[in-house]
């Protein structure tokens, strides 16, 4: 069944009417028809079974039939701050796979060492969109705009912090420190790593030092591991 994201639907709604795009990609390319039963997902956690009304190219008319509040919602809350990477589409790569796994917030951070300063996240925002789509998931991780890593840690958030980084020192493994059911904040570096000064700029803010396993991992593969790993434990 065709699935279509609708930020602006209301589970009160008995009809909806797809917007220009989604209405031409709904009757031109995917070629459906009225009585063809399609899915609706608002972000927020909603999944509404559809039927199309009035197939019209730049203005389909839906009826929906019914919907489902809290669609597969998650035990826990996983935000991940991580450096863009040099190769942008590295960074794609981990968004598109993060939220086919599980994540609810990412952040773009900004570090001493970082080697791209800036991120188009009106770009990444839709590759966050299709990958909800293509994985059947009602929630839309939010995307922050970029900002520097000072900044980021003057930031509250209530629940457990860690930063991953490969220096020597006291850490400990991912799994030792998880407490299902929680909220989680992980710091994941640029290529080259946090600058010692940043990781004990984190350790000053209550993030607990960690370690993703002995090799050595690109940013976005540690970021994933770590995504990985939090809803596995979480399982």
């Amino acid at each position: 069944m065709q699935l279509f994201y609708t930020p602006d639907i209301d589970p009160s709604h008995k009809q909806y009417f797809l917007n220009e795009e989604e209405s031409k990609h709904c009757i031109r390319v995917l070629r459906l028809e009225t009585g063809s039963e399609v899915q609706l997902i608002d972000g927020r956690g909603g999944l509404y079974d559809a039927t199309i009304k009035d197939a019209h190219p730049k203005r389909t008319i839906l009826q929906i039939n019914s919907v489902t509040t809290q669609f597969n919602k998650r035990n826990h809350y996983l935000h991940i701050a991580v450096a863009p990477t040099k190769n942008i589409e590295r960074l794609e790569w981990f968004l598109e796979k993060a939220t086919e796994i599980g994540i609810d917030e990412i952040s773009l951070i900004i570090c001493q060492r970082s080697e791209r300063k800036e991120a188009k996240t009106e770009r990444l925002n839709k590759i966050i969109t299709s990958a909800i789509k293509q994985s059947i998931k009602a929630y839309h991780p939010v995307l922050n705009e970029p900002m520097t890593y000072s900044q980021f840690l003057a930031r509250p958030f209530d629940g457990q912090k860690f930063v991953a980084h490969c220096e020597n020192g006291d850490k400990t493994n991912l799994r030792s420190e998880i407490k299902p059911g929680e909220k989680y904040l992980i710091l994941i570096g640029p290529e080259g790593d946090f600058t010692l000064n940043e990781i004990d700029n984190a350790l000053h803010n209550d993030f607990k030092a960690i370690t993703l396993g002995e090799s050595r991992l690109r940013t976005e593969t540690a970021a994933l591991e770590a995504c990985f790993e939090v809803n596995f434990l979480n399982r």
